[in-house]
């Protein structure tokens, strides 16, 4: 059964889902005023990487993640640009599409839009009203926090230590207006230039904590099994989302928390900023790096670890990463001459490493101990594919179970044809030049195909190629 360390209650739980089966999962999106960073992908990869988990163990997955398309941040850049506020959202969902689509994220089910959603919205905060739970001031509105009995149960701080960080967050204009200081925005009054939507309560917009609730209820229903995001959202965002949601509904919100570790940049682990000139966004990163090294780099890390983006780490992920595609790529060959019967001790070995496999993913998606396992199969392929004798059916099987590991953490493997006829070619002329005696052109060959990382095998049914295992 998998595991689920769950925020809210500090533990790890057995997961067991609303509905047999199936699975409904909420991740906070970005906002989209930018190109995400490598902090928005560790978090768009691990809850990816999980998701794809959930379905190799059968789970049909509902996966919800939204945009924000409205917030200060995305004002304050669409006026610099000269441009409205819905061009600028276009621009750049349609690049984080274009970015997560390069490190093999799969499309959520639904992603809805905080500005496609504002009757909803509307509708959300007048009900809070109506139950005494918001409250509104010169057409701003306000949630009653403290009214809330469960409040600060998720970040596990009491209602002083949350006012005093609520107060980070906000402006001493607005802390005038409110009842309290802890209390935070449902709706914002317009002010002039700005984006707005008539309401009953005045001209506006609303505030970022409220579209999480409507959206993720509106597509997953009052209750779902797990809400993720970064571990910096635990308070006040998804503290506010319990708050309003449950205040709304009366239901449990979600059922599993689940925060995702940061990333630290270079070998003193320094927090990405702008200032560090350490600032890497994913759109210039895979002009630079193989995005499926950079998948899998970030995809074999604990969602709840901390990542070191390093130089080193990435060449550590594409060596580890070429020798599984090689030991996938070297047996796939060998289905040219599989005539032998099977290996029982191989396939128990298989077997056991299945589940070895599917024992530590269970294990709260424990992805390093998992691909520890995966690295193991590797030396089980590559042994295979150099045995006298192999049988199809084994390789095929051996080949099926490794793909579907690898796919957990994102790495489609497959057999690059256009390399294996380049290659048969240049061996037809190596057998041909040997032939005809022709010693000469066939070393030369063997040199080429050996610089080229090629390993033949002259065998007395003929010559066997293998790409070099490191």
């Amino acid at each position: 059964m998998i595991q689920i360390y769950n925020t809210m209650t500090r533990a790890k739980e057995d997961f067991k889902p609303l509905k047999e089966n199936q699975v409904s999962m909420y991740v906070c999106g970005p906002t989209v005023y930018n190109y995400i960073h490598i902090g928005n992908a560790r978090s768009i990869i691990a809850f990816d990487t999980i998701r794809r988990y959930f379905e190799y163990r059968g789970y049909t997955v509902k996966f919800v993640s939204n945009f924000t398309d409205v917030d200060d941040k995305m004002i304050r850049t669409a006026n610099e640009e000269g441009i409205t506020v819905p061009e600028l959202a276009d621009r750049f969902i349609n690049a984080f599409k274009e970015d997560v689509r390069a490190v093999n994220v799969e499309p959520a089910t639904v992603n809805p839009r905080a500005t496609e959603n504002i009757p909803e919205i509307i509708e959300f905060i007048s009900d809070l009203i109506e139950k005494g739970f918001a409250y509104e001031v010169e057409g701003d509105v306000y949630y009653r926090a403290r009214k809330f009995e469960k409040y600060g149960e998720l970040s596990h701080q009491n209602i002083d230590e949350l006012e005093q960080g609520a107060s980070q967050h906000v402006d001493d204009e607005e802390t005038a207006r409110k009842e309290d200081p802890i209390d935070f925005a449902l709706w914002k009054a317009a002010k002039p230039n700005e984006i707005s939507w008539d309401s009953p309560f005045g001209k506006g917009r609303p505030g970022w904590h409220i579209e999480c609730s409507v959206m993720s209820t509106k597509y997953l229903g009052d209750t779902f099994d797990i809400h993720g995001g970064g571990e910096d959202l635990q308070f006040p965002h998804h503290e506010n989302e319990i708050a309003q949601s449950e205040a709304k509904t009366g239901k449990t919100f979600a059922r599993y928390w689940m925060h995702n570790g940061f990333v630290t940049v270079g070998d003193e682990n320094e927090k990405m900023s702008k200032s560090l000139g350490n600032f890497v966004t994913v759109h210039d990163l895979v002009k630079k790096v193989n995005p499926e090294v950079l998948r899998f780099f970030m995809a074999t890390t604990q969602y709840r670890r901390p990542i070191q983006y390093t130089q080193a780490n990435l060449d550590d992920a594409k060596n580890n990463l070429e020798k599984i595609q090689n030991a996938f790529v070297n047996l796939s060959y060998r289905l040219k001459d599989a005539d032998g019967k099977k290996d029982y001790e191989v396939l128990k070995q298989a077997e056991n490493l299945k589940k070895q496999f599917e024992t530590n993913m269970d294990d709260d998606f424990n992805v390093q101990n998992g691909i520890t396992t995966v690295y193991e199969f590797t030396k089980l392929l590559n042994v295979y594919s150099e045995a006298e004798q192999v049988n199809a059916d084994q390789i095929k099987d051996l080949l099926k179970s490794y793909s579907a590991m690898m796919l957990v953490f994102g790495v489609a493997l497959k057999q690059d044809e256009s390399d294996d006829q380049d290659i048969d070619l240049l061996i037809k002329k190596r057998d041909e030049a040997r032939e005809n005696r022709d010693f000469a052109t066939s070393d030369q060959i063997r040199d080429q195909l050996t610089a080229m990382g090629i390993v033949l095998e002259d065998t007395p049914n003929g010559t066997r190629w293998r790409k070099k295992n490191d």
